[in-house]
């Protein structure tokens, strides 16, 4: 089969790879419909990830079709319509029954991280009664594909640990692929106030357009004094870190109000300082996590609704065999106007 693989820091190939096999008897086989590319991919490319290793597949990501189970495998049989989650899960270790699956003592992130991920196609996925749902017929398989990581990542590590409320005001530091889900999901709780922030002005666009009430451009440096000028010098309650860089980290400590909450999405490769010398004494709370995709149902639940419609965020589509175009498509946005690539397998 073909496969995108991580070759060494900032070098990737399509190669040709034998099909995976059932290694374990709660395995799933899954033939790959469609897959995309994740902002982590670029980290991992960057040397960002030391737990994934030169060789490995890339992605974590997809909707497919079971092409075979293991012998414990009783949700799934072959031909079933599915959704990987980028979380693999095995439902009964001390984190799987806090529903915090990111820690599953024998899964986990390890798609594309420390197993071969979904970019090829066909992916060998662990604990498969957990860690796949069952697509209805008639369902959008590229809205799906959002569910696989970017929506419950972007309403678990940002909308929810950052408590957005009914009348609060959110800043969202980044209008990439993540931030624009969160400000998707933060708008279930109908906060006052979405500030977006970023140094793309085609993404402030794409942000209005998908209900930001206000945009600050970054590249002058001067994006907390705006922020705290929109706020009557209050700040904000709920400040979204969607990057992953130190600059964005700090900006979001500038500008949160007394009481209120800094919730990190991005995916840090570099040391942050943290300004405990400004923050000690405003009763603030700073949270952190890895997806547990445990909102994957809830979440299923609005797109089939139409509450939202993750579609808009997918900006080029490819065939697996231009996935190293896609690749720098995606990795090039500034200049694509790229936001969420779909590859077909």
């Amino acid at each position: 089969m073909q496969a995108l693989v991580y070759q060494a820091v900032g070098k990737k190939a399509l190669e040709e790879r034998p099909k995976p096999e059932i290694t374990a008897s709660t395995d799933a086989i899954v033939k790959i419909v469609k897959t995309t590319i994740c902002g982590t991919d670029l980290h991992i490319l960057k040397g960002d990830l030391p737990s994934c290793l030169p060789g490995r597949i890339l992605g974590h990501e997809g909707v497919g079709i079971v092409d075979s189970v293991g012998s414990a495998v009783t949700v799934f049989k072959p031909g079933d319509h599915v959704l990987i989650s980028c979380v693999s899960a095995c439902g009964t270790c001390v984190y799987c029954r806090k529903q915090m699956y990111s820690h599953c003592t024998t899964g986990g992130w390890i798609l594309g991280n420390t197993i071969d991920g979904t970019q090829a196609e066909f992916v060998r996925i662990p604990h498969a009664d957990m860690s796949l749902y069952s697509i209805p017929a008639g369902a959008d398989e590229e809205a799906l594909v959002m569910l696989s990581d970017i929506l419950p990542t972007s309403f678990e590590c940002g909308v929810l640990n950052g408590k957005v409320e009914p009348g609060s005001t959110v800043t969202i530091v980044g209008a990439g692929p993540i931030g624009l889900a969160a400000l998707l999901t933060a708008q279930f709780y109908s906060p006052a106030e979405i500030i977006m922030v970023d140094l793309d002005d085609n993404r402030l666009e794409v942000a209005k357009r998908f209900g930001a009430t206000a945009t600050v451009n970054s590249s002058d440096g001067k994006a907390a004094e705006a922020i705290m000028k929109m706020t009557g010098k209050r700040g904000v309650d709920t400040a979204i870190e969607a990057v992953g860089i130190p600059a964005t980290f700090e900006l979001c400590e500038k500008i949160v109000t007394p009481g209120g909450h800094i919730a990190n999405i991005g995916v840090h490769g570099k040391k942050v300082d943290l300004h405990l010398e400004s923050l000690w004494d405003r009763n603030i709370s700073i949270t952190t996590r890895l997806v547990d995709t445990a909102t994957i149902p809830m979440l299923f639940k609005t797109i089939s609704s139409r509450k939202i419609d993750p579609k808009l965020l997918i900006t080029h589509r490819f065939k697996l065999d231009k996935i190293l175009d896609a690749y720098e498509t995606f990795g090039n946005a500034a200049k694509t106007k790229a936001l969420k690539v779909i590859i077909e397998a």
